[in-house]
């Protein structure tokens, strides 16, 4: 039986072991199995893989995508640059890291905002998908500024309260990697000028659970393009299962 899973803090919001299992009663994948382990905190990851013996592959969520780094054998150059993991792959008991995220937003990203629409994006949050989407950013030559509770002057992050209504009409592309309005907090949502958006505007959230979070609700009454983060779910899951079957 050949093991896979998905490390995390709190995992009930999770589609991972749904979508796998599917996958695998779906192209007749036999002894194949993917488990949730909720970890309580990073440098368990060590305990887990002494007693799970069978596991060759794991995702890593929030808000362990950085905290694993140190505990890994080997990184990707990829993820390496990145500075955070979502993926490990386990061979003859060592690990290697690996960022899917930046491959299934990229991709995703490339089709939702049109080459000739391109601007300027705000990335709302710094943590470890946030640190994905900047290297896609980079890559496709979109200049951001990223906005945080506590931002970094150094690295010239904004704060919440300064994203007035003037300044959302600089930037079009507005990426959410927070997880408010992520179930069970559907309720919260980036503190956002929201009646400032418009029909220019695109909004992509990296929460997929619910599709509509408060976020793209809000967006869209304003006639902004949205897009959640199911279809970067798929591609960063499709990408994580390639590179276990390597």
């Amino acid at each position: 039986m050949r093991k896979f899973g998905l490390i995390g803090k709190k995992l009930g919001h999770s589609f991972s072991k749904k979508y796998f299992t599917q996958k695998f009663e779906r192209e007749g994948i036999q002894e194949a199995q993917y488990e949730l382990y909720e970890l309580p905190e990073a440098q368990a990851l060590k305990s887990l893989l002494q007693h799970e013996t069978e596991l060759v592959g794991l995702n890593v969520t929030v808000p362990y995508k950085q905290d694993v780094i140190p505990l890994l054998d080997e990184l990707d150059e990829v993820a390496a640059k990145i500075g955070a993991v979502n993926t490990i792959s386990i061979s003859e008991g060592k690990t290697k890291g690996f960022n899917t995220d930046y491959i299934g937003f990229k991709s995703t990203l490339e089709e939702f905002y049109p080459q000739a629409e391109r601007k300027q994006a705000l990335v709302l949050g710094t943590g470890g998908a946030a640190k994905a989407v900047w290297a896609a950013l980079d890559a496709l030559q979109i200049p951001y500024r990223s906005v945080s509770r506590n931002p970094d002057p150094a690295k010239q992050e904004l704060g919440y309260d300064e994203l007035t209504p003037a300044l959302l009409q600089s930037y079009n592309l507005i990426i959410n990697t927070t997880p408010l309005g992520m179930h069970p907090y559907t309720d919260t949502m980036p503190e956002l000028p929201y009646e400032a958006l418009t029909e220019q505007h695109y909004l992509y959230d990296l929460v997929y659970n619910p599709e509509q979070t408060l976020f793209l609700k809000k967006g869209a009454i304003a006639g902004a393009q949205t897009c959640n983060g199911l279809d970067m779910l798929y591609r960063q899951a499709d990408a994580a299962w390639a590179i276990w079957n390597e």
